[in-house]
């Protein structure tokens, strides 16, 4: 789908640029106008429903089912061989859980195949007491169809790990581009204030 198309169906963004479109809007209200299969991949890390000053909060049974609305509606625009990558974190259930994985709660409600959870690790975070300090968050690799979809793995490859030493049978065993990035991911967070990562908040 050519950005031209996109602004045809959902109008003006709040930003452009020669190769982005950036919209200030509803999700459901913006799928909802976008034809069936026409996205190659998407990439969403959603309000957590944790209090946060740019959401409001909902009972869980509620927030999960936005969850499966959006969800749902993003499986419809995804196209067969495509995927969704989704980044969720934790929340507290009062008398049950601490900090439960988000994703456990939408299992049943998530109709894309998983091929892989990442792991990313970021060094700044809550420092606990009475609990391990919290240094992860998950990134969900989801496909429409799990014998058909796009991976290139040569476009990701560490150049910097290469074994060049490492041979059999006198031949060199390793990928010349690389090394296969683990399924850890370690950056920091994007914050803000003196001596942090960004000048401006971000988040």
């Amino acid at each position: 789908m050519l950005l031209t198309d996109i602004v045809n169906l959902l109008g003006k963004p709040y930003f452009q640029a020669s190769n982005c479109l950036i919209y200030q809007m509803d999700c459901l209200e913006a799928m909802s106008k976008l034809p069936d299969e026409c996205v190659n991949l998407t990439v969403t890390s959603p309000p957590y429903n944790i209090g946060k000053e740019y959401e409001k909060t909902l009972p869980l049974d509620k927030y999960l089912n936005w969850c499966e609305s959006w969800i749902s509606e993003n499986y419809r625009l995804i196209l067969p061989n495509g995927a969704f990558w989704l980044n969720l974190g934790y929340l507290s259930i009062p008398n049950q859980a601490k900090a439960i994985p988000i994703p456990y709660l939408l299992w049943d409600k998530i109709p894309f195949y998983l091929i892989q959870e990442v792991i990313w690790h970021y060094g700044a975070g809550v420092a606990g007491s009475k609990f391990f300090s919290p240094r992860n968050e998950k990134f969900l690799w989801y496909v429409k169809n799990h014998k058909d979809y796009t991976f290139n793995l040569d476009d990701v490859r560490d150049p910097n790990v290469k074994y060049p030493n490492q041979k059999k049978n006198g031949k060199i065993k390793v990928n010349p581009q690389g090394k296969n990035p683990t399924d850890v991911w370690e950056f920091p967070k994007v914050t803000s204030g003196k001596n942090r990562a960004s000048k401006e908040r971000t988040s």
